[in-house]
Formats: C-alpha cells, structure tokens, sequence
C-alpha cells in the first residue's frame, strides 16, 4: 500500500470538478474523493472459507446555488463536466435550505498536520491466512470450545481527498489492520458464544493472532450453564469496557448537534447544566498522533482541535458541522464527517476519561449485582432516554464474578444513568471510543 497512490492525481480531479462546477452556474462547490483499499480473508475449521479485495475511489460533488444545494456521485472515469452540470441543474429546482453552505473560510485548516496514521506495511493474503488460521487454533485448543464459527484477518486502507470553492485544497491517508476469532462452547441447546478482536493503525502493534482466539475461546466457555437470576430493582450494574463503549456512544448521540437541532436528543435543553456526576470528563480529540479515529480536517476542510465536551459533569459542547452551527446559530467546531454527498456531525476520538478505581476495587464494591458482556437489541430511545436492553453476564456476590447469567432485561433512563456512572481505571485508548468498565447504580433488571 502507498499512502501516495494518485494523491495529486486525485486532487487536480477534485479541483477540475469545482471548477467545472462554477462554470456551470454554482456559487460555491466543494469536491470529495474518498478512497478505500482492503483485503481480507476468513477461515473456518482449518480451510479458507473466503477472501476478498476491494480498491475504489468514489467522487462526490456539492454545489450551491444560493442557498439551494444539491449532491453526486461517480466513478472516477465519469465525463467530469458532465457531472458539474448535472448537480448544477439539480440545485435550481431543489427547495432552499436555510442552513446549507460550505465552511466559514476563516475556519478552514491554513496546513494539514501529520498525525502519522498511514503504515505502508504490505501484507500478503498468505500472512493473513496464516494469523486467521492460528487463530481460529488457538480457539480450538482451549478446553471446553466445541467448535469455530471462524476467524478472519485484513488490511486495508483510506483516505480522504477534499477540495472547495473557498480555496481548501488537502488530503490524508490511514491504514487499518485487524484479526478476529468466534468460538462456541457447550453441545445442543447448551451452546454458548462469544468472540475476540483486534484493530490497529499499525500492523507491528496487532495482537498475536493465537491471544485473540485464546481469548475468545474462554470467553465462551466461562458463558456455559447461564443462570436467572431474580427480577429486582435499585440495583447496581457494572459494564465491561466492550460493553461500556457502546454506552459513551449513547452520550455522544445525545450530544450531537444535528439531533439537538432536529430535538431527537433528551439532553437538547441542558446546555451549561451538570449532566454527569461532579468530577466526570468526556473529551473529543481529533488530532492525536496515530488516534484510531484522528484527522488533520473534517470533511469540510475545518480543523478541529481537542475539547471536553462535558467538564466536572457540565454538558460544554455540541458536535458541529457547519449546517448544524448554522441551525443554532454558533459556529462549527470541525466535527463535520462525510457520509456519502452528506457532511453530519460526529465524534473523532472520544473518551469518557477514566476515575481512579481499578475495576476489580469497583467490582468488590459493588457487593451484589450484575457485570454485563454482552447486549440485546436496541431498546434506547434518544428522544426520552428511555433504556431498556437484553443482556448476559455475570452475577456479582460478594463483590465477586460468580456464575454465568443470561435472559434479563435492565432498564432505566440514560438521564439518570449518566447521573449515577462510576468509571474505573482501565481505559483503553486503541478505539475511536474509549471508555474503561463503569457502574451505574439504581437499575432496574428483569428476571425469572
């Protein structure tokens, strides 16, 4: 792989096609060229069960008649004018939006850091069926696994080529590779699940591909003979960090501009208001050195720079892209991401920063509960806060993990559960969102 591959190539097709753009009518356009590359290949009982390759580089062009705007999409061997002219005459019959717009000018990136996220390491389809096949192995050698669903291992990369009317012009590149295992435990009706992964910027900083499958192996068989446990109530549970990332996402969600613009976010009125309990941090930051979800400029061409969107428990910030600071009347803060021809606000590298308790001392002090691995459906509503979600884990007696449980339910409402979240120490930084285990206090969980 080259983090070079047609880079200037790609940013003279992007420019041509604002120009195009221009002299077609618009009052303003901007260019995007989103390029991807990957190969992966999936194993299972000992054999190659699949591989694939992909390489693109898809064009997407916005342009602004006033404040009337419309989108396409092309290959890159698509008739460039043609194209312009298209988007063109699609925005003189698009109904106005009052928001739409390219970037403040004054916000745009004036240099384009590098945050050392591109690793050129090439890595054959024989590397990655060899990391697949130990381990899918390794999987299959702890005792108590009755079988592989499989395992898998890729590379790949993308970037992202960005050029506007207002006279931004860059570019960066990042890699990605990664190995996975699935394992099952148990017989019949007894089976169990579970999985193991990783993901890095940087081949050299991969997992062994033998701990992943170790890892997934007993991880499945420390689920065999769940449990119900009693329905109860005011109860204290404890999220994994796997489990306790997917929760930060539910404030991100909650702190999204667009969803507080549209009011789809139960936190929209709490601006400046303690929403977290005193002493908890949640910061955003898109340019750490060789951060999994880093970038030198947003998707329109504004670079952002660290912030703690909510200090000591106090909601600070939104997520902004410029339409959506334009609909609150503030300004953006460079978290506008690119989805297709759209730009929507997003986190970048998102922490819930981490309390000073190791998490076996969090465990130990919650006496009895519940330690949650794994959840079920997609009970959140981010309008109310309403949470209610499927869930397996493990009984916590005595301020101890004892015996598997599955089929209950916990429930509550995010507002309290953001008010009444205790983190340990145990963050790990290699995801786009980080979070370490937490507990919540006063949940309610439905049992037998």
């Amino acid at each position: 792989m080259s983090s070079e591959i047609n880079s200037e190539t790609l940013l003279a097709r992007a420019s041509e096609l604002v120009d195009l753009a221009r002299s077609a009518g618009a009052d303003a356009a901007d260019a995007v060229v989103v390029r991807s590359y990957g190969h992966s290949v999936s194993v299972r009982n000992g054999k190659v069960e699949g591989t694939s390759a992909a390489e693109s580089d898809d064009f997407s062009l916005r342009v602004f008649v006033g404040r009337q705007v419309a989108s396409v999409s092309a290959n890159p061997g698509a008739d460039l004018k043609a194209l312009a002219e298209r988007a063109v005459a699609m925005a003189k019959v698009s109904p106005e939006d009052p928001y739409a717009g390219l970037a403040d000018p004054a916000r745009l990136a004036t240099s384009i850091a590098d945050l050392d996220l591109y690793d050129p390491t090439e890595v054959s389809a024989e590397a990655l069926t060899e990391a697949a096949l130990a381990a899918e192995a390794a999987v299959l050698s702890v005792e108590g696994v009755t079988n592989s669903p499989g395992a898998s291992a890729s590379a790949g990369m993308g970037g992202l080529v960005l050029v506007t009317s207002d006279g931004f012009s860059g570019s960066y590149m990042g890699s990605r590779f990664s190995r996975s295992a699935s394992a099952i435990a148990g017989e019949g009706t007894a089976m169990e699940r579970d999985y193991d992964f990783d993901s890095r910027l940087f081949f050299a900083e991969l997992e062994d591909a033998g701990e992943i499958g170790r890892r997934a192996g007993e991880r499945a068989v420390r689920r065999l003979n769940p449990r119900q446990v009693d329905t109860g109530s005011n109860l204290t549970v404890v999220f994994d960090p796997r489990i306790a990332r997917g929760f930060v996402g539910h404030i991100a969600g909650a702190i999204n501009g667009a969803s507080v613009a549209r009011k789809t976010s139960f936190l929209r009125d709490r601006m400046g208001q303690q929403v977290l309990k005193a002493g908890l941090n949640i910061t955003d930051d898109p340019m750490i050195v060789r951060g999994p979800a880093s970038r030198p400029f947003d998707g329109e061409g504004v670079r952002g720079e660290k912030m703690t969107m909510i200090e000591d428990g106090v909601l600070k910030h939104w997520f902004l892209s410029s339409s959506a600071a334009r609909e609150l009347g503030l300004e953006t803060n460079g978290r506008g991401a690119r989805g297709g021809t759209n730009v929507s606000p997003t986190s970048t590298n998102l922490a819930l920063e981490p309390g000073d308790i190791s998490p076996e001392d969090l465990i130990r002090s919650v006496g009895n509960g519940f330690y949650v691995t794994e959840l079920i459906g997609q009970g959140v509503n981010m309008i109310s806060g309403e949470y209610s979600r499927g869930a397996t884990g493990f009984w916590i007696e005595n301020g101890e993990l004892t015996f598997p449980v599955s089929e209950v339910t916990i429930a509550s409402n995010l507002k309290d559960m953001f008010m009444r979240l205790t983190p340990a120490n145990d963050i790990d930084r290699k995801f786009g969102t980080a979070a370490p285990t937490i507990a919540i206090e006063g949940m309610t969980l439905a049992g037998r």
